[in-house]
């Protein structure tokens, strides 16, 4: 069984548009990091580069693929390619 820091939801993240990653403040003084690609991939669970803590993102797939102006970080002009 996996232990979750925490669960997030996405608006809750910031959009790093340079990285093209979402963060989220880490305890240890670092960010959580997750990319679209990972999410479009059905993964959820953002790492912190700096210690062992992950936190399970929470988002509607069905939003985040087919409404992506309503996310944060995505527009209808980027498309998002991901692999089952």
């Amino acid at each position: 069984m996996v232990s979750y820091y925490d669960e997030i939801e996405i608006e809750d993240m910031a959009w790093d548009p340079v990285k093209r990653l979402y963060h989220y403040p880490c305890p240890c003084g670092d960010r959580f990091e997750i990319s679209r690609s990972q999410l479009a991939n059905y993964e959820n669970i953002a790492t912190c580069p700096s210690c062992s803590l992950i936190i399970r993102v929470i988002y509607d797939l069905v939003r985040f693929l087919f409404f992506p102006s309503s996310v944060p970080g995505t527009c209808s002009n980027n498309l998002l390619y991901f692999s089952r």
